[in-house]
């Protein structure tokens, strides 16, 4: 298995993290991918996966949530840490909208998101977004990123050419014609402990497109689009709900793919692995 989302640089394993990634490695978790938010986080985030080599990824971007007056600053900070991490980074992210707690700094999230999009064809690196409350908006920004010509004036503008925007959007719980917009960009579903949750609707939608996409000749099945995570220390599954979450326990949420995908945990633990892998060109 390997956890495509984990802040395991936050606080809340400050205090046992070293043991808590020993118990994961022991556990058959291979791999993490550990994004940053803001620029106070590029430093923690170097500093694990500088501690944990070929096992912790760093992932640098501006969370939405974190798009306030200083964003300016902030991103500029983040871009030039991009730019100087490049050789190690897997990713650009967290990145994405966020209009559920405010909407005081919309515009501005817009600007930064469309800014980290074009620096990551800019540098061939996908992208992990983050979406709550801004599906259209999200959507079409991306369409309009993945498709436009690099301008003169652009502030990432380069001479290398731009390559094709790829990426991840974490912590999908959408609809059925969300996620077929998704996957027609080309772009994988994280899954998490989400899936686990009591009379979430995510499970019948991945049924849904599990159908349907293996209908199609690009898919086979939807499972070759999925990627497990887990936003540890958040969104622990059943029966860990509540509790600070692990990337061991990712199992939970493999096998309640398996039930819905109508498969084996150990397949749906192969396929996620090898897109992983894919995605983030992991060895």
């Amino acid at each position: 298995m390997i956890d495509t989302h984990c802040h395991i640089d936050e606080e809340a394993f400050a205090a046992d993290r070293e043991e808590v990634i020993a118990r994961q490695r022991e556990a058959g978790v291979e791999a993490m991918i550990v994004p940053g938010v803001n620029a106070a986080s590029i430093p923690t985030v170097m500093e694990v996966c500088h501690a944990h080599p070929g096992y912790c990824y760093p992932a640098l971007g501006l969370h939405p949530e974190d798009v306030k007056g200083d964003w300016e600053q902030q991103l500029t900070v983040i871009e030039q840490a991009i730019r100087t991490h490049r050789s190690e980074l897997v990713a650009i992210g967290e990145i994405g909208l966020d209009y559920y707690w405010d909407k005081t700094y919309k515009e501005e999230q817009q600007q930064v998101l469309r800014r980290q999009l074009l620096l990551a064809r800019e540098l061939n690196l996908p992208v992990i977004l983050h979406n709550r409350e801004a599906t259209e908006d999200i959507l079409r920004i991306v369409r309009e990123a993945a498709t436009c010509a690099p301008s003169p004036f652009a502030i990432n503008h380069s001479s290398v050419p731009l390559s094709p925007l790829r990426g991840v959007f974490h912590c999908f719980n959408g609809s059925r014609e969300t996620a077929l917009q998704i996957l027609d960009m080309g772009f994988y579903l994280g899954i998490g402990g989400v899936l686990t949750f009591k009379n979430c609707k995510l499970a019948d939608t991945l049924a849904e497109l599990n159908s349907e996409t293996s209908k199609r000749a690009a898919l086979n099945g939807v499972a070759s689009k999925l990627l497990l995570e887990t936003d540890a220390p958040y969104m622990a599954p059943v029966p860990h709900r509540g509790e600070r979450n692990e990337s061991r326990w990712m199992a939970y949420v493999a096998e309640r793919l398996a039930t819905v995908l109508e498969c084996s945990k150990e397949e749906i633990i192969d396929a996620t692995t090898a897109n992983a892998k894919q995605l983030f060109r992991l060895k």
